[in-house]
């Protein structure tokens, strides 16, 4: 079951954390989540799954920044995000996507008991012009039944920016 956007607010402070918070940004069975101005690309072209895969950090400024088609920009939320026994889910909005902006590229399924910022793995189908502070998706939150471990990962459990993939730990 998917929570409704006044299960949300009530939920505040106890199954649910977002900081900072803003009323405007509920919706009926969602949360707006903001882009952060930071965004962070891959140095090379080729990305090798066994290995740390260098970065490079840009500033997406006010006045935009024009991401070009077929190239991985991965972001964050500007809302920092707690969730106790619910799964977290993220989507695009219909709005950026109708731009044929993505904002996940599989990664839009929470854990029960994460903690942190979503790192977004952003992607455009054609050159798009994107601005910091822009509500880029949205959190949804589903029940879940059965027995359950809270979410522990030392890859992205409490990050503190934005994180690329660290699959190449799960190699060693």
């Amino acid at each position: 079951m998917i929570l409704s956007g006044i299960e949300i607010e009530d939920r505040l402070g106890t199954d649910i954390i977002i900081k900072p918070f803003n009323p405007k940004q509920v919706n009926s069975n969602s949360y707006h989540l903001r882009l952060h101005n930071e965004l962070l690309v891959y140095n090379n072209n080729e990305l090798d799954m066994k290995k740390e895969n260098n970065t490079k950090s840009m500033v997406i400024p006010e006045d935009g920044f024009l991401l070009e088609p077929m190239r991985i920009y991965l972001g964050r939320t500007i809302e920092y995000t707690e969730t106790r026994r619910l799964v977290p889910m993220l989507e695009g909005r219909s709005s950026i996507g109708r731009l044929g902006l993505f904002v996940h590229v599989t990664a839009g399924f929470g854990d029960v008991g994460f903690r942190g910022y979503w790192t977004l793995e952003i992607f455009c189908i054609q050159p798009v012009r994107l601005y910091p502070n822009v509500e880029i998706c949205q959190i949804y939150y589903h029940t879940i039944e059965g027995n359950y471990k809270e979410y522990c990962s030392n890859k992205y459990q409490d990050n503190r920016g934005i994180q690329p993939s660290l699959l190449h730990k799960e190699f060693r």
